[in-house]
């Protein structure tokens, strides 16, 4: 049974609905509530706080060109504060599989907005109770369209995260993969191609080898910032900027500009922006080219932290956790191997905004939502899977520099160093006469009568580097 002193009767153009009495949401956010009952995920913080951002620079600039009376407009403004600032998270319900191109979530903002300013005008949530109130399309929506603000919003909030977020936690990783290349240059320990013994190499070098590949991955999704910038705030439904000041599109994007303190500026093509997803497609790939990065590194540090007595053991991780409910002692590479699943979730994602970016046919994309929800998501994860992985693992490693030089003296491949005096062919015999008779290199080399000062010299590991 319906209590009637719980809901309040809304009606809208499909007819009359129940809502929650204390839902500051309406009719619209009601229906597709109870439409989309599909996975109780919902758009993140930052997509919201982008949402409440650009609903109070439309009444600000809206307000300035005279189209939306001051005191509607300041009230309008002042409850976008509060939902830049989280006040009302718990009343943006809507499912992230939800209608096209995101219409419910923008009327999810417009109503909650809506609501509030008329409550801060001195009326009641209840429209039944108002002889006047603020109104979520006419008002709260003006000069506006789910098909701008909504890309909008997310550019604003990707481009939040990535600069604010993101970047730092990878130049913190690559800096300090840095760290470990220099404390760790002085140890010579043997290389491995085929997850086999090769020529010796530094163990910083390895090192480095991992900062630099972060290095570049920072500079590849440093360049998608830019585009992220472009919002087509004023393109309206399809980018005619249809029921629109004429000077709306540039102040609206000055006030979104002042009120982040970031550069953003109107799309080349406004056409464009509408139809397709550039900028998040774009950085998602910079971020998929990451992770396959990331998951090399975490791989190889799980090689060469295996054991701790019968594996390479030629690196220390910090022990952060208990690894076994059986094995009493046992620590494995936890943070290697979350790092290692957030990566691969990305993938999977990226594969996700790939096909949700074909999706865009004629004037827009109404697969927005998903693109928004994936994209935020990948960022979000990754830079706190990244944050985790420098603190809890890299900042900890520690060098078993004793095993290194055993595992080095024991490869094979040193003979590689004899090649350019004795030759491909004698080389590769003494080699493998060595490995089948499970000798040294200079045991094999005496017996054969070749061990001389100059074949010494260039079996010594520090002369092939």
């Amino acid at each position: 049974m319906v209590h009637s002193n719980q809901f309040r009767k809304e009606k809208d153009t499909i007819g009359e609905i129940l809502v929650p009495t204390t839902a500051y949401y309406g009719s619209q956010t009601q229906r597709a509530f109870e439409n989309f009952q599909i996975s109780g995920k919902r758009l993140p913080r930052s997509f919201i706080k982008a949402q409440g951002i650009i609903k109070a620079s439309a009444a600000q600039t809206n307000v300035e060109l005279g189209k939306l009376p001051e005191n509607i407009g300041n009230a309008i403004i002042e409850a976008a504060d509060e939902v830049i600032h989280g006040k009302w998270d718990h009343q943006f319900i809507i499912d992230v599989y939800q209608a096209g191109a995101g219409t419910s979530q923008n009327m999810n903002a417009n109503e909650i907005i809506a609501n509030r300013a008329t409550e801060l005008l001195g009326g009641s949530i209840d429209p039944s109770m108002n002889t006047f109130r603020v109104h979520p399309n006419d008002h709260v929506n003006m000069s506006q369209s789910t098909n701008d603000t909504f890309p909008s919003a997310l550019n604003i909030a990707a481009v939040e995260n990535v600069v604010q977020r993101l970047l730092p936690a990878v130049l913190q990783l690559q800096q300090e993969l840095q760290n470990k290349s220099n404390q760790f240059m002085h140890i010579l320990k043997t290389g491995r191609t085929h997850l086999h013994d090769a020529v010796p190499i530094r163990l910083g070098q390895e090192f480095s080898g991992y900062a630099g590949t972060i290095q570049f991955g920072y500079r590849q999704i440093e360049s998608t910032v830019d585009p992220l910038y472009e919002i087509g705030l004023g393109g309206n439904a399809i980018g005619t900027l249809i029921n629109t000041h004429p000077d709306y599109p540039q102040k609206v994007i000055e006030e979104v500009s002042k009120r982040t303190n970031m550069p953003f500026r109107a799309p080349t093509n406004l056409f464009s922006f509408m139809q397709n997803r550039n900028a998040p497609i774009r950085t998602m790939i910079a971020l998929k080219e990451l992770v396959i990065h990331l998951i090399k590194i975490t791989s190889d540090l799980r090689l060469l932290s295996s054991g701790p007595r019968t594996g390479l053991a030629e690196i220390t991780l910090p022990s952060v956790q208990p690894g076994s409910t059986i094995m009493p002692g046992k620590v494995n590479p936890a943070i290697l191997e979350m790092v290692h699943m957030v990566c691969c979730q990305v993938i999977g994602y990226e594969a996700a905004i790939a096909t949700a970016g074909m999706a865009s046919q004629l004037e827009i994309n109404v697969m927005m939502p998903v693109i928004a929800y994936t994209l935020l998501e990948s960022i979000d994860i990754l830079s706190n899977a990244i944050q985790t992985l420098t603190t809890k693992c890299i900042n900890g490693i520690q060098a078993n520099e004793e095993i290194c030089k055993n595992w080095m003296e024991a490869s094979l491949s040193l003979v590689t160093g004899l090649s350019p005096t004795m030759g491909y062919d004698l080389t590769a015999q003494i080699g493998m006469q060595a490995d089948t008779e499970n000798k040294t290199l200079k045991q094999v080399l005496q017996e054969l009568g070749l061990l001389t000062e100059e074949v010494e010299k260039a079996l010594n590991p520090e002369k092939m580097l």
